[in-house]
């Protein structure tokens, strides 16, 4: 693929504990410049970075990054984030629900939060390195019934990233109107077109102009 073409792809990343300023403004940057799907920032940085670039779609999460804060707090979270201008969510699901075999509470929050972004798009992480293939499939029918946008594989966070098995087992029993987005451990030329070519609509990634342009925002 022509790295043009990748790049459209890519949700330029910086979520780094000890991320400054200037590093978000640098990945804001270089989101427009390279012409990057968004740049997936903090929710602090989400006003600034509209005020700063209003061409950007901004990206930003919430319960991250480990999903555990109850689901009132991630509607208000949600909800300042949309106040700011976000133009796309990622969420973190409670992964205690999933591993406690709880889908319904999953979906019921996955469906709370997408009627709160209405048009805007939701992605949901899932963290697939902590679930089983059945709870990955359970998940699959969660997200297609709460209307969400997205599934996405991880947070970048956990124990291990994204891997093509689980584009497969998603491409299989998710709804059509779904789409999926890898993230974790995504940092090569040869990465960003495999994870393209078996069904992604979007790859989370801070290493994308490093592979491709020999430029880089640091940390994931």
């Amino acid at each position: 693929m022509d790295n043009k073409d990748i790049l459209r792809y890519v949700d330029h990343t910086l979520l780094s504990a000890n991320a400054t300023a200037d590093d978000i403004w640098r990945v804001c940057g270089e989101a427009v410049r390279y012409g990057m799907a968004s740049a997936c920032i903090p929710p602090t940085y989400v006003k600034p970075a509209k005020e700063r670039y209003p061409s950007l779609n901004v990206c930003t999460v919430i319960g991250f990054p480990l999903g555990y804060p109850p689901t009132e707090a991630k509607i208000a979270e949600a909800g300042r984030a949309l106040e700011d201008g976000c133009d796309e969510i990622d969420m973190v699901i409670n992964i205690l629900w999933a591993v406690d075999g709880e889908f319904d509470k999953i979906t019921d929050e996955i469906a709370a939060i997408k009627k709160l972004v209405g048009s805007k798009i939701l992605k949901v992480i899932i963290e697939t390195c902590y679930l089983t293939e059945n709870m990955k499939i359970a998940l699959c029918r969660c997200i297609t019934e709460a209307g969400a946008d997205f599934i996405k594989t991880s947070t970048g966070f956990g124990t291990a990233g994204a891997v093509l098995e689980d584009i497969e087992l998603f491409k299989k029993h998710i709804g059509p109107g779904v789409k999926i987005k890898a993230a974790g451990g995504i940092r090569t030329k040869k990465d960003l077109e495999a994870f393209i070519a078996a069904g992604c609509s979007r790859i989370g990634t801070s290493g994308a102009l490093k592979a491709l342009v020999g430029e880089t925002a640091e940390g994931y």
